[in-house]
């Protein structure tokens, strides 16, 4: 049976299409990802709790879901959380037939039975020049025989960290009991950067964002990604100052990217209408300021970002986006203290500065040893 639905946006307009999923109605804000695959891990990424997710590429469902493995860490396979984290999905077609020889299901029943709501015939790339036009809005997908119209809500309004941390601490062992012990602040922490550091021989103690971390037995420091306004996140900055001064190093990842420039006096500010793609391409600066000629291809998936001019004297931009000129990493000009605004880790997209991990790795065991 057919089920009619549409998006509404909060300039008014709305776009009509056929439901799937869930047939409830949601609220969040719209979003828009240019990548090509990665659905299951995009699906399930916690930085994007609270949006609207449109999807560019025409066909989303054809290779279904995976089943609901885990590694050997206990970490889920092919998901990046244990769950679906956006509000909604949008998409052009959506393909009920797929397949895959890991798919356990299909894009519809995964939706469902978690009682996400999705909304097929949409012209998507129309929709992403609205919002590239207009920046991203708030919006709604709701049934178009609802009797009341869901009330929009700004989901970047209330501290969404709180809601997609871990709640206690968990400890991942790598194999190697006396390897250094890295702390992850989890701000809605992917599945994959924790498989990145066990990979590369660290241990890890991964706490919630508001845990009280000085008093453990730690060698470094890593900040999750997450979703929202770093600026809601006041636990989450003060643990990032508390980790300052124990002089140990750090690296920040997306969210934790912004968490670490504000801890320092830095300031960020939302972009019109974000990066959320698999081929954002970041070139490295040198220690003069100068562009360097590294540059790597990217995924992203983040709204907001740093102010240079706000850097302490230092502070220094590690990285700057080769398309729009936005900073894309900070670093300390002396101490390890580092972070990047995209996803060194990939899942979904490349894994072209995959090295960050190995760079930090080696800062820890030379530490350690």
């Amino acid at each position: 049976m057919i089920r009619n639905g549409r998006l509404r946006l909060e300039d008014g307009s709305s776009l009509e299409g056929r439901l799937f999923g869930a047939s409830v109605p949601v609220a969040g804000e719209v979003v828009f990802n240019t990548g090509m695959v990665g659905y299951p891990e995009s699906l399930s990424d916690p930085s994007y709790t609270g949006q609207i997710l449109a999807l560019t590429y025409p066909l989303v469902g054809n290779y279904g879901v995976p089943s609901y493995d885990r590694d050997q860490f206990g970490l889920p396979i092919g998901f990046e959380s244990d769950r679906i984290q956006v509000a909604g999905l949008v998409v052009l077609e959506h393909s009920e037939k797929f397949s895959h020889h890991l798919a356990g299901r299909s894009l519809d029943e995964w939706l469902s039975s978690e009682d996400i709501p999705a909304l097929a015939g949409i012209d998507t790339r129309k929709l992403t020049k609205r919002l590239r036009e207009k920046g991203t809005m708030l919006g709604a997908i709701e049934p178009t025989s609802i009797d009341e119209p869901v009330v929009f809500s700004d989901p970047n309004a209330s501290d969404l960290v709180a809601t997609v941390s871990v709640d206690e601490m968990i400890r991942y062992e790598s194999g190697d009991t006396n390897a250094p012990t890295v702390v992850l602040l989890d701000c809605g922490c992917k599945s994959s950067i924790i498989r990145c550091l066990l990979h590369r021989g660290l241990n890890v103690v991964r706490v919630p964002h508001d845990h009280y971390f000085p008093g453990l037995d730690f060698d470094g420091l890593v900040i999750s990604n997450g979703p929202g306004d770093p600026r809601m996140c006041p636990a989450a900055i003060r643990n990032v100052e508390r980790a300052l001064a124990l002089d140990v190093p750090i690296l920040g990842i997306c969210l934790g990217n912004q968490l670490l420039a504000l801890a320092v006096g830095a300031e960020t500010y939302k972009l019109p209408f974000g990066h959320r793609s698999q081929n954002q391409p970041c070139i490295e600066i040198k220690e003069s300021g100068a562009r360097g000629k590294k540059c790597v291809i990217t995924s992203q998936n983040h709204g907001y970002a740093v102010r240079e001019k706000s850097l302490p004297s230092d502070w220094r931009p590690w990285f700057v986006n080769a398309n729009d000129g936005t900073i894309e990493g900070i670093c300390h000009v002396s101490k390890p203290l580092r972070s990047v605004q995209f996803h060194p880790e990939g899942n979904p997209g490349p894994v072209d500065s995959e090295w960050i991990f190995d760079d930090f790795a080696k800062t820890l065991n030379g530490r350690f040893r």
